[in-house]
């Protein structure tokens, strides 16, 4: 897969901090408490996808991530989200990995939490790559063992190979 050749090694966090949802007390707004936790993930997944110096500002970056996220959930199945966004804050076709041992509740299609965080960032006139990683990794997630390999990933560099394996 080309994302192989793509991720590069300081893209590529482990562990997120972001931490999982802890049950609520009964006066808490649940629905608000999993919009807070999925938005911190995204500012930390952009705050990583920033650390490529090929973004404009982060702050734009995380708000046109979570807008996204708004329209439909970018979470999969098999505990992988893959956040994606076109915008004008990426100077070029960005990918990055953040993983998240505990898991956080992403709403996921398979109503699981997500694990493996895949983000696809690109400006808005490059839809050809953008797009057909996106349409690899979602026939990848869905039909091979990778959201496995990906989860017990001991480092960056086995990280890239289950990449390339796909």
């Amino acid at each position: 897969m080309i994302l192989g050749r793509i991720l590069k090694p300081e893209l590529i966090r482990l562990e997120l901090e972001t931490s999982p949802l802890e049950p609520p007390e009964e006066s808490v707004d649940h629905e608000r408490l999993l919009w807070d936790i999925k938005e911190a993930a995204l500012a930390e997944l952009a705050a990583l996808v920033a650390e490529s110096g090929r973004i404009g500002s982060v702050k734009r970056l995380t708000t046109d991530l979570i807008n996204r996220e708004k329209k439909a959930t970018t979470g999969l199945s098999h505990g992988v989200a893959i956040p994606h966004v076109r915008t004008r804050e990426a100077r070029e076709f960005i990918a990055a990995f953040a993983r998240s041992t505990p898991g956080i509740d992403f709403d996921c299609l398979d109503g699981e939490p997500a694990h493996a965080f895949i983000v696809l960032v690109a400006p808005p006139y490059d839809d050809t790559l953008y797009l057909r990683i996106y349409k690899q990794l979602a026939e990848a997630i869905a039909f091979h063992d990778a959201a496995r390999q990906l989860r017990e990933a001991q480092d960056e560099g086995e990280v890239i190979r289950v990449f390339k394996q796909m």
